[in-house]
């Protein structure tokens, strides 16, 4: 799976500025113009920076269209799929139209907080059912529970699981897994910020949230430090140190359409219980959006 090497885009889903917040297909499609044109390597759609849990079937599978149709094979697609009922994903998994896409992304359950058993068996049920191969997705500040590394390379030897992305802010645990890994694993970073750390011991790239605002500055972040370049990609994330933490102030993606909503590309609108930047927040990140669409990068 090479061709999830690189900068992935966990697309966010634009919505109206209405009152009933209907999703703006118009602004979905300059935002996937804005980010492959920016350099992005792939895209995933339907993740949870897409507010997966609000959108209704019929909505992901339009959104899903639309992207492919927008697309047009320039990237691959992943689609994101997860949930804590683990025989209701399956079988979506089952019976969903996932033509064109070429892999899964599934978060660990949420809220139920099963153990290290649990969630193996989970991601092995959901493996054996899935048609495409399945990317584990560790994110324990939103799930309440860790896959911990044993659990990662335990489930790693199952041939529909075919990587992870590692949001678990932990790098010793990271560490674990690039160094117990099969060679075909894809370690991917889910912490935009430790992108250049995974990728010096072994990870193939990033899921971004800040790369639907700033591909560019991602991708080319990336691409230095796949090449071994640390001390350019380095620089290039030095320059959201200071933006990164305002995109989880409010929640994700409140920040990140806050930083969209800056440059044009789409309205600062999400659907409840999430609500819109706070003014104080939004010009915040404005300030520092204008200020990074002046930094020369490459």
């Amino acid at each position: 799976m090479n061709q999830l090497r690189g900068t992935g885009v966990a697309l966010v889903t634009p919505f109206l500025p209405t009152p009933d917040h209907a999703v703006d297909y118009a602004a979905l499609r300059r935002i996937i113009d804005f980010t492959l044109d920016g350099g992005a390597d792939y895209l995933v759609i339907n993740g949870t920076t897409a507010e997966s849990p609000t959108l209704t079937v019929e909505e992901r599978a339009e959104i899903l269209r639309v992207a492919q149709e927008q697309v047009a094979g320039r990237v691959p697609l992943v689609f994101g799929l997860g949930g804590n009922n683990t025989a209701a994903v399956a079988h979506t998994l089952r019976t969903i139209d996932l033509t064109g896409v070429v892999a899964v992304l599934s978060a660990s359950p949420y809220y139920n907080k099963p153990s290290q058993a649990g969630i193996e068996a989970h991601y092995q049920h959901l493996a054996d059912a899935s048609p495409l191969p399945l990317l584990l997705y560790n994110v324990p500040g939103r799930t309440g529970s860790n896959i911990t590394a044993d659990t990662t390379l335990r489930l790693a030897q199952h041939p529909n699981i075919i990587g992870i992305k590692e949001a678990s802010g932990n790098l010793e645990q990271c560490i674990a897994i690039a160094a117990g890994k099969p060679d075909d694993f894809l370690l991917i970073s889910g912490d935009d910020m430790m992108t250049t750390s995974l990728v010096s011991f072994g990870a193939v790239g990033i899921i971004s949230v800040l790369a639907n605002a700033f591909p560019r500055s991602f991708s080319d972040m990336t691409r230095h430090a796949l090449a071994g370049d640390f001390a350019q990609a380095s620089q290039l994330l030095y320059d959201f140190v200071a933006l990164n933490p305002l995109m989880y102030e409010e929640g994700n993606p409140v920040g990140v359409k806050a930083a969209l909503a800056a440059q044009g590309l789409c309205s600062a609108a999400v659907r409840l219980p999430l609500v819109e930047a706070s003014e104080g927040l939004q010009e915040k990140i404005t300030v520092l959006t204008h200020k990074l669409q002046g930094v020369t990068v490459g």
